[in-house]
């Protein structure tokens, strides 16, 4: 007796449904390319400052890894320079600059250097303000935050259930019953 089992992708794509996050859907081919390490950055560092503070703070270390821990800022970074479009990229680095900008405009110093508290803070107010925006610059940020952290292979492994082969092996089935294809390994 076979399962209907789902492939990697459509795992993504509805994990990321459950997250509350809608993904362009060749974002979820491009997940996988860029959780590769890239030869080097796209964003400045001042941008990376302001991301990679916020990813933490979107998805914190807890019981399980944060952000940082499974390398979303790199991700971000390599998905930003590698796979976005001019507008996507706009986008991406007007979320940094409006986080960035509130910081500044309420505790009058970097995101980056504030307290997790205050970070909180200023990320939701920025959420609150962007929510009858769409594209929402904040929403892209949040959502590059997910599938970053829910496509990392440590996150796979430790987090999530990990079946490298999922599915169950059938080796002798009537082809009628697998689409009339021929399938190879």
């Amino acid at each position: 007796m076979s399962s209907p089992g789902i492939d990697r992708r459509e795992a993504i794509r509805r994990g990321a449904l459950l997250a509350g996050v809608a993904l362009v859907p060749d974002w979820v081919e491009f997940a996988v390319r860029a959780q590769a390490p890239a030869g080097k950055t796209y964003l400045t560092a001042a941008q990376g400052a302001v991301l990679s503070a916020a990813a933490e703070r979107i998805l914190p270390r807890t019981d399980t890894p944060g952000a940082l821990d499974v390398g979303v800022p790199a991700f971000i970074d390599r998905f930003y320079g590698e796979f976005m479009t001019a507008e996507e990229r706009r986008l991406l680095a007007s979320a940094v600059e409006d986080i960035d900008r509130a910081a500044r405009d309420a505790h009058q110093a970097p995101f980056a250097s504030l307290a997790p508290a205050q970070q909180d803070a200023v990320l939701r107010g920025v959420a609150a303000a962007q929510q009858t925006v769409t594209p929402s610059p904040f929403g892209l940020l949040r959502a590059m935050t997910v599938l970053g952290y829910f496509t990392s292979e440590q996150v796979g492994k430790k987090v999530l259930n990990y079946d490298p082969i999922p599915g169950v092996y059938d080796g002798c089935v009537p082809i009628e019953q697998v689409g009339r294809r021929n399938w190879t390994t």
